[in-house]
């Protein structure tokens, strides 16, 4: 796809999604052996449609066609539905005794009890958090504790950390086999980072990007490829940057996976929907990434964490890769004298090194904070960046903001 397609309907935008999902192959393209999935990762504005585009997309898969006679789904999905379907039961009469209570209905919690989750959800729930809990599968509820205490309320943000490690876990079994998910064929996650920080939100991030790229080179008991297709989408700048990453890089001994990703907008707020490649050109999400670290820069209301320098020179290594470079160095030689040049690719280079900045939820210290600040500030008015507000910005002057660079054109 080049430029930007416009779709009148959420019907119309999911025909296109699962045509890039299902990819109509060259004949030397069907020659690849064991070539993995494509994932589709989709960028958004709150309000544009996310949840209900991933609800048409579930709802399409499940229609009666002549491919699909009785009418079977096909996708299994995360989104604002899915957090639905735990409730709490608060004991408003002893004010004690409190659980979550699970929708034993859903297709969802198929087989829950033959899965053996407790132990691969504990495994990644202690990466986010520190409270432990129990499942009581004969009476489908969650009770929580934490030290000495007993059937506790876990905050909002904390319920929906579980509830994503819970559908992680069902992902697991999914992808080993388990014979009560063979129906899924497509993965579709939407906004999984609702009411998280940004240190959880990067641990989520690359988690998530794990599963995904084990999922889309998936193979069966004989060998053969069998991946499932994958359909993520978010309005979080920092977490998508970070997914993008994980995404598309290399790893050793791992088969590449393939991937689209897209800038997705509703230009008047209701109404007809634009859909951009963003793959081949620079996208706009990195410019609203910029723009979050110039807010958790701001020695007031920011907080400013070791993972903000990986974000920083991923935004870097973008600027220089569209200017034709292969790597910062073009961008840091530009900023300061040679004195500052050294200090701060020494500072980039420590301080985004490896799995450190991502999985370490560690705060700057002051000299660290004082030079991220110099860094970025020094980035943003030599390249002339053009920073949307994102919190209070309408989506569509966001979406159209320029980049202007009367020195060095910087449009990424």
């Amino acid at each position: 796809m080049s430029g930007i397609r416009t779709y009148q309907s959420l019907r119309t935008l999911v025909t296109r999604l699962r045509d890039d999902l299902n990819q109509r192959e060259t004949e030397s393209q069907k020659k690849v052996v064991n070539k993995p999935a494509t994932v589709l990762l989709l960028y958004a504005y709150n309000r544009t449609g996310k949840t209900r585009l991933s609800m048409e997309f579930k709802d399409a898969g499940k229609r009666k066609s002549k491919k699909n006679p009785e009418g079977n789904s096909d996708t299994l999905y995360f989104n604002a539905f899915t957090e639905d379907l735990f409730t709490w039961e608060n004991d408003l009469e002893g004010d004690s005794i409190r659980h979550l209570q699970l929708n034993k209905n859903s297709k969802f919690f198929e087989a829950l009890h033959d899965l053996a989750l407790d132990e691969t959800i504990a495994g990644y729930l202690s990466r986010y958090t520190d409270f432990e809990f129990d499942i009581d599968y004969e009476a489908w509820k969650i009770t929580f504790r934490k030290d000495e205490s007993e059937n506790i309320k876990i905050s909002r943000g904390e319920q929906n950390i579980f509830i994503w490690c819970l559908f992680m876990a069902i992902c697991e079994r999914m992808l080993d086999g388990h014979e009560s998910y063979q129906w899924v064929k497509f993965l579709y996650i939407d906004d999984p980072v609702s009411s998280l920080d940004d240190n959880n939100a990067i641990a989520v991030a690359c988690d998530l990007a794990k599963l995904l790229r084990r999922a889309a080179s998936r193979k069966d008991q004989n060998g053969a490829l069998a991946p499932i297709k994958v359909v993520f989408s978010s309005h979080h700048a920092l977490f998508f940057n970070v997914m993008c990453n994980e995404i598309g890089r290399a790893k050793e001994g791992e088969p590449k996976v393939s991937h689209k990703r897209y800038f997705l907008h509703r230009p008047n707020g209701e109404g007809a929907l634009t859909l951009r490649a963003t793959e081949d050109t620079p996208f706009f999400h990195h410019v609203a990434t910029l723009a979050e670290l110039q807010a958790a820069a701001d020695s007031i209301t920011g907080k400013l964490y070791t993972f903000h320098f990986n974000a920083l020179r991923s935004i870097m290594e973008k600027t220089a890769s569209f200017f034709g470079h292969a790597d910062i160095s073009f961008c840091l030689k530009a900023l300061a004298n040679e004195e500052d040049t050294a200090l701060y690719n020494r500072a980039l280079n420590l301080l985004s090194h490896g799995k450190y900045a991502i999985h370490e939820p560690t705060e700057m210290g002051a000299d660290n904070k004082d030079l991220f600040r110099r860094i970025l500030r020094d980035f943003i008015s030599t390249f002339n960046f053009s920073l949307p507000d994102l919190l209070d910005a309408k989506p569509a002057a966001a979406a159209a903001a320029t980049i202007p660079a009367p020195t060095i054109e910087a449009t990424t």
